[in-house]
């Protein structure tokens, strides 16, 4: 089980975009992750008529590590460590480590 998922609410706490937050669109093997609205490059295509792409500047989300995000605590509102621990009925689950709040329903 990893730390970081799909969809979960993060906080970038180092680089360019420190202190914006964003959902995860996708974990990348390399232990990058891509957070929607954050990390945003342009990136030049050329139009390519066989394929149907049209050219011009297009905005994207660029990887960014996973030292440089934390998970974003709601209740705190403030970033926050992630542990995991099993519960009474075996099943594994992640949860913050300020207030003991379980992050995986």
């Amino acid at each position: 089980m990893r730390k970081f998922k799909t969809n979960d609410d993060v906080i970038i706490i180092a680089g360019r975009d420190k202190g914006k937050r964003g959902n995860i669109i996708k974990v990348l093997p390399d232990d990058r992750l891509l957070v929607e609205n954050v990390a945003m490059v342009k990136r030049h295509t050329k139009p390519n008529p066989n394929k149907g792409i049209s050219g011009g500047i297009i905005e994207k989300e660029s990887p960014i590590h996973m030292s440089n995000v934390a998970h974003f605590n709601p209740q705190t509102k403030k970033a926050d460590r992630v542990g995991f621990k099993l519960l009474e009925d075996g099943t594994k689950v992640r949860f913050f480590k300020s207030n003991d709040e379980v992050l995986d329903s």
